[in-house]
């Protein structure tokens, strides 16, 4: 009885919690002008310019914390808040997205990876429950594991997905840092920012996982109840 509810608490909580860190960082964060005057847009601009990333285009976005990299068209989209916001949080979301497009160019292997596995991922988040359901109550052992191998694979992706946002995270600071667009004083907020956001991947990486194990288990069961 404990450990299930060690495990709903985790499955049901930590995202939840993980989200509001993020957005209430974000909010406090959202409110405290940078001293260099600089909006996300050209906090952007800057540091892909300093590392030969010209090509790759800056563009606003609707929607609140909807910054994302697009590597098909080598843009970097950020939201609108923070495309034109002169905030701590918004300079440090521009250089995370920007720390993307590095990674892009200089072919970083975790996101590669991830790349590579988002097909993959996308059939096994869609599929992965119908299927396991299915095998449930048709007692069919071959579609459960066949549902089993296609969550992995979805936890596989959001696993891959930690050392990229890290890593991103960690290039972030760097940029920011080295170029003086953040001052010492206010790197300790930019960083909060970035590990909140960070937080949120780690719960879903965490969520993912036991849902994963629930399921093998659930399958171990089933193939033991029928010997």
């Amino acid at each position: 009885m404990g450990g299930y509810l060690i495990y709903f608490i985790i499955l049901l909580i930590v995202p939840i919690w993980a989200n509001m860190k993020v957005k209430s960082t974000y909010k406090k964060y959202s409110k405290v002008s940078s001293d260099s005057g600089l909006t996300g847009a050209e906090v952007a601009r800057d540091i892909l310019d300093r590392n030969g990333l010209q090509n790759v285009a800056v563009e606003p976005f609707r929607g609140m914390l909807s910054d994302h990299y697009d590597p098909r068209s080598k843009t970097v989209r950020l939201s609108e808040s923070n495309y034109y916001g002169h905030s701590i949080a918004g300079a440090a979301v521009a250089a995370h997205e920007v720390g993307h497009a590095i990674q892009d160019k200089e072919g970083y292997a975790p996101l590669r990876i991830r790349h590579a596995l988002v097909p993959v991922a996308n059939i096994g988040s869609n599929f992965s429950f119908i299927l396991i359901l299915a095998g449930m109550l048709m007692q069919a052992a071959n579609l459960f594991f066949l549902g089993i191998i296609f969550m992995a694979a979805a936890v596989i992706f959001q696993i891959v997905t930690l050392p990229v946002e890290f890593n991103a995270s960690s290039r972030a600071m760097e940029q920011i840092a080295a170029t003086g667009m953040i001052r010492s004083d206010e790197q300790k907020g930019a960083r909060k920012v970035l590990n909140a956001a960070a937080l949120t991947y780690v719960a879903a990486a965490l969520v993912a996982l036991l849902e994963l194990l629930r399921f093998v288990l659930m399958f171990v069961g089933m193939n033991n109840s029928d010997e």
